[in-house]
Parts: structure tokens; sequence; C-alpha cells
């Protein structure tokens, strides 16, 4: 990493205005920037309400949110035990380069072991990166054609040995 004014942390309901800026940037990303309609009222309500629907990785330089990661839980039936999730990781294109992506998606895999989980799934434009999500032992198990934005989606796994002890 570049810089040792990085921090990761677990958002909380006072990221909410953070949390949705980096949501717009995303969608501004993917060329998508008029389909949020996310709210932060909203957003509290399924992110930090009396049941949380997912959880949400804040990535910082300094005080500045250069990233993000959003993540639920799913199971996986054949191997017995719950899995991650990757929803969403990203990273403001300015403040790409620097390692933050590859920072939050190591985190998120240290979640997903000190939970138990079997494995820990995404899925990616083919336009995206799916090189990145291969050099950290995400393999492609799978295509969805014609995801609404009209790219190919790759659907990605990494198995996740439990922890030991």
């Amino acid at each position: 990493m570049k810089t040792e004014n990085f921090a990761i942390r677990a958002a909380t309901a006072a990221d909410v205005p953070i949390i949705l800026e980096l949501i717009r940037a995303l969608a501004t990303y993917e060329r998508a920037p008029n389909d949020v309609t996310a709210t932060e009222d909203g957003l509290s309500k399924v992110l930090f309400g009396e049941k949380p629907a997912a959880e949400v990785l804040l990535a910082f330089e300094n005080e500045t949110a250069v990233g993000f990661a959003v993540f639920f839980h799913n199971f996986s039936t054949w191997l017995g035990r719950p899995g991650l999730y990757l929803e969403d990781l990203f990273v403001r294109p300015e403040d790409r380069g620097k390692g933050y992506g590859r920072a939050l998606l190591i985190h998120l895999a240290k979640i997903a072991r000190d939970r138990g989980c079997g494995q820990l799934a995404l899925d990616t434009h083919t336009f995206q990166a799916p090189d990145f999500y291969a050099r950290h032992g995400f393999e492609v198990v799978g295509r969805l054609p014609d995801y609404p934005l009209g790219h190919d989606e790759l659907l990605m796994r990494k198995r996740l040995e439990p922890v030991p002890g």
C-alpha cells in the first residue's frame, strides 16, 4: 500500500451519508448514475435497523472515504456452511492503484474465515475486473448472459478453509 494513512472499518449508522455517496460514485463509474434510488433513510433502515440486510466496510485515506465493500451472509447447502456474498467492492477511480481494493478484499476474506464461512462469492461484469479477483484466488463458476446493463456477468467464488482450532 502506498500510504500509511489508510484504514478499514465497519460502517455505522452515522456513516449512511458516506455510504450513499459511494453508491452514487459506483453508479456513475458503471455509467448508470440515474439508476440509484437508495436514500439515506432507506439505507439506515436496511443496514442498521432491527434486522440488517447487509454490512458495509469503509476504506479511508486520512479522513476521506475512498472505497467500500457491501456484503451479506448466504448459505452453501453443499458445504453445509454459511458463506459471504460480496455485493459491491468499489474504490474511487482517483484512488486506484494504491492497494485499497486488495486490502478491502483481504479484510473481507478474514471476516469470512473468522465467521466460519466456507466460501466468498461475487459476480462481476466482464468489463470490470475479473482478473483482479482471479489474482486473489477466485475462480469463475458460471456466467449470467445479458445482465441488466447488457454486459456478461461472471459468477466467481473463492473456497475458504475453516480457521484451525
